[in-house]
């Protein structure tokens, strides 16, 4: 199941973000290498950095669920939960 996450940051959390950037790094670098992750981006306000928005590509939505509660920038309290996005999603495939 494909679904595009946006996730906002809290109030203040740069330098939350800025901990925990490594951690999630290399854990989103690893699920793009595994495909479960198409792309990865930093969403970006007057040149700062103030969310993230994840395609992923999980098998269901227990697999999706999984790598959510074990996000550096969800447990690190970086991305606002209270107010994320998750939308189910279909990815056009490559020519």
């Amino acid at each position: 199941m494909q679904y595009l996450v946006i996730a906002y940051d809290n109030q203040d959390a740069l330098d939350k973000r800025m901990e925990n950037r490594p951690a999630h790094v290399e854990g989103t670098q690893k699920l793009m290498a595994e495909g479960k992750i198409v792309s990865a981006c930093a969403l970006i306000e007057e040149d700062m950095m103030v969310g993230s928005s994840v395609v992923t590509n999980f098998e269901n939505e227990e697999e999706m669920n999984t790598w959510l509660e074990n996000e550096p920038y969800v447990t690190g309290g970086v991305w606002n939960m209270d107010e994320i996005q998750i939308v189910p999603v279909k990815v056009m495939p490559k020519a």
